[in-house]
């Protein structure tokens, strides 16, 4: 009887592994496989534009990194670009989410209209904001035209600075709704009654937001900050890429388009890995922070 038993569970076993199988091999092949090759392959010279080169090259694309003016340059754009348009979003999106939980006529209709933005997808938001910058038909000089702010059309891509500040913008545009969803759905969980208490003993607005609602939406701020520098690094691509093209002069050069002019378009396959996996330990060092953070928070608590 035993043996029977044992005899089942046998086949039981095989027959999960070798259900079990397909997902492994998929995983190995387009998540396990690509990492470790990628991994692998910064250590070696891998140029198809110059094959006698190729070999095994230790840690100097890593050292090459370091001395590369335009990874340097880059490295200074994306902190720019990252850290002012997370600032931004998490600012414009606290200030729409408390409008958004107060009560007024139409809120839900507003609430689900405000998410449209986050819901397209990166290349369409990207063509829709590179029609509206056009230097010839652009609805931005047509209305800076009408508003009488400008005497005649401009090409605001071709100035460094105001194109990095339309990217910046392009970019708070999509990415602030998720900000918003977040902190509204933080504030829901706040009592009316610790409103109500603070009034009744004098609390004006700024200190009902310092000691109430602050606290309460602390750590999803946290989270989103987080995920918007991370977000900022690794889904901008598209953006840049069809507004500006990193341009003009690098001035909108982010590490995501630094990498794909290195390895698809300069065919440097080792450096541009170097680059890829200097850029992911860039995404690593806040994220090991905050974790470390929210883990004393919690325990703490």
């Amino acid at each position: 009887m035993n043996q029977s038993i044992q005899y089942k569970l046998g086949k039981e076993e095989n027959l999960g592994k070798i259900l079990v199988l397909p997902s492994m091999i998929i995983v190995f092949g387009f998540l396990l496989f690509p990492f470790l090759y990628s991994f692998i392959l910064s250590f070696f010279s891998k140029d198809l534009a110059r094959p006698a080169t190729n070999g095994f090259a230790g840690l100097s694309n890593y050292i090459k990194l370091l001395q590369d003016p335009y990874f340097l340059n880059s490295l200074k754009v994306t902190g720019i670009f990252s850290f002012t348009s997370v600032f931004f979003e998490l600012l414009i999106g606290v200030a729409i989410a408390l409008v958004l939980n107060m009560k007024f006529r139409f809120r839900g209709f507003v609430r689900g209209l405000i998410i449209l933005p986050w819901a397209l997808p990166n290349i369409v938001n990207a063509s829709m904001w590179s029609w509206i910058y056009n230097a010839n038909y652009g609805v931005l000089n047509a209305l800076l035209l009408k508003l009488g702010l400008i005497e005649e059309y401009q090409a605001w891509l071709g100035n460094p600075v105001s194109a990095m500040i339309l990217v910046i913008l392009a970019n708070v545009w999509k990415e602030t709704p998720f900000t918003i969803i977040m902190v509204l759905a933080a504030l829901q969980g706040v009592p009316k009654a610790m409103y109500e208490a603070a009034k009744v003993d004098g609390a004006n607005v700024f200190k009902r937001w310092h000691y109430i609602t602050l606290p309460f939406i602390k750590n999803i701020l946290m989270v989103c900050g987080l995920l918007q520098l991370i977000w900022s690094l690794l889904h901008t691509f598209e953006l840049i890429y069809v507004i500006t093209r990193g341009g003009p002069f690098n001035s909108t050069d982010i590490l995501p388009l630094r990498i794909y002019w290195q390895t698809f378009k300069s065919l440097r396959f080792g450096y541009g890995s170097a680059m890829s996996y200097l850029t992911a330990l860039i995404i690593f060092i806040p994220t090991f922070f905050y974790i470390k953070s929210a883990y004393k928070s919690s325990m703490e608590s």
